[in-house]
């Protein structure tokens, strides 16, 4: 059984790998793209919430406006991260995700008020260490290491803001208004600095591309994700989605050809960044096991 789950963990992760494959097939600019992606996989999910479970999807007025909050961190690293692979390509965009682990490492203890941990510091110096290297390489994409790099910083508040409202209603509740919210404030940022009319400069190919997008590699993966973390520990969760950048840097290689080759220098410093985040994630996994027991002897 529980074989299964780690499948079906493995597959969604792969869903996630793909997306950027997409967003370098989808042609439209990224604002548009993630205005599209975020409208359309906020419909199919109330439609999934209100008439497939048919769960109540009100919440109250002030956890409303902090998922609109988190919601708007999520759309720009969403923007960040597809205009980073429109100004380079794929595998520097989802190298830059790295990052995360060294944002994390400074970001959390500050929100959970908690000591740094240097494990934590320590491998996080090293995978800036290696994006600087890939910088250095690959110095025409510095404009997508930029973004990429943005991308990974909101993606990591993102994340942490996450954590702190879980459990405070439904995680369907909690994706719908995340993404609705955010496609809100997206739509009124575009707006206010004029390139909403943009939205509309989109072909048929986009769009049902778009729609598959939002759909089959946003909302699904995300559910489900969700209801596998009834059945598998949060250390295989974490080292598992660690992979995506894996299987999107391989499905780009395979898929766009010359595009996406990339120097020895990239491919050996996005190994040691990948590997340092799976120690993390052991080292971490053996302090739970090592706590638990001081714990239960203590007892």
């Amino acid at each position: 059984m529980k074989n299964s789950y780690l499948l079906k963990l493995h597959f969604v992760v792969f869903l996630w790998g793909f997306t950027a494959i997409l967003g370098k097939l989808i042609l439209a600019d990224a604002n548009v793209l993630v205005f599209y992606r975020m409208l359309f996989a906020a419909a199919f999910l109330f439609v999934y919430l209100r008439f497939v479970t048919k769960e109540s999807i009100k919440v109250s007025w002030k956890l409303l406006f902090k998922l609109v909050a988190i919601g708007s961190v999520m759309a720009f690293h969403w923007l960040f991260f597809f205009q980073s692979i429109k100004v380079s390509n794929v595998s520097i965009a989802l190298s830059c995700l790295s990052l995360s682990t060294l944002f994390a490492a400074l970001i959390e203890p500050l929100i959970f008020r908690r000591k740094p941990d240097w494990a934590e510091l320590i491998i996080g110096i090293i995978i800036v260490v290696c994006i600087s290297l890939i910088f250095n390489a690959e110095l025409k994409y510095k404009e997508g290491i930029i973004y990429g790099i943005l991308c990974a910083l909101f993606g990591t508040i993102f994340s942490v803001f996450n954590g702190k409202i879980f459990g405070k209603t439904s995680p369907g509740n909690i994706i719908f208004y995340e993404i609705a919210g955010g496609w809100l404030v997206v739509s009124l940022f575009f707006l206010f600095t004029g390139q909403i009319s943009s939205v509309g400069e989109i072909t048929y190919t986009d769009l049902a591309l778009i729609v598959l997008l939002a759909s089959v590699f946003t909302a699904y993966p995300m559910l489900e994700s969700v209801k596998l973390m009834k059945f598998i520990s949060p250390f295989t969760l974490i080292l598992t989605v660690n992979l995506e950048p894996v299987y999107g840097i391989i499905l780009a290689f395979f898929i766009f050809g010359a595009t996406e080759h990339m120097s020895p220098i990239f491919y050996g410093a996005s190994f040691v960044m990948i590997a340092s985040i799976v120690v993390n994630g052991v080292i971490k996994s053996r302090r739970k096991k090592e706590n638990a027991i001081t714990d239960s002897k203590s007892l």
